[in-house]
């Protein structure tokens, strides 16, 4: 039984196959890479919650609010890290990279057009090293 027939098969089906994944391939896609990058911006924003500071020297850019609401009765409800998570969008918004957490509330009593709402405070922080 000659063994070498089948490998010699084998390696040039592989071979074959292979090429078809080196070709000029493109991927299109209907998302929007500035909201992806927006989406994904907040994460570069180090939390410091209440209480904590950073290591080393920092300015301060300025206060920033977060708020989470619940806008239906059966809706979602509000919570505490939605508000620290808008915090940080408006952080970056001043070019922060830290975010130093004053205070946070949860209210479950239904104000204005919230059902819940949740809302943090903060200092928007630029600091001399990444964290």
């Amino acid at each position: 039984m000659n063994v070498s027939r089948p490998v010699f098969s084998l390696a040039i089906s592989s071979a074959i196959l292979l090429s078809g994944c080196a070709s000029e391939y493109t991927f299109n896609s209907n998302l929007d890479t500035k909201a992806i990058d927006d989406y994904f911006k907040p994460g570069n924003v180090v939390l410091y919650k209440e209480n904590q500071r950073p290591k080393g020297s920092f300015e301060v850019l300025g206060l920033v609010e977060g708020e989470s609401c619940q806008q239906t009765a059966d809706g979602v409800p509000a919570s505490i890290a939605d508000a620290r998570t808008d915090a940080r969008k408006q952080a970056v918004e001043l070019g922060a990279n830290g975010l130093m957490i004053k205070k946070c509330l949860l209210t479950e009593q239904q104000v204005d057009s919230c059902y819940s709402q949740a809302i943090c405070v903060g200092q928007a922080i630029k600091t001399a090293t990444e964290q």
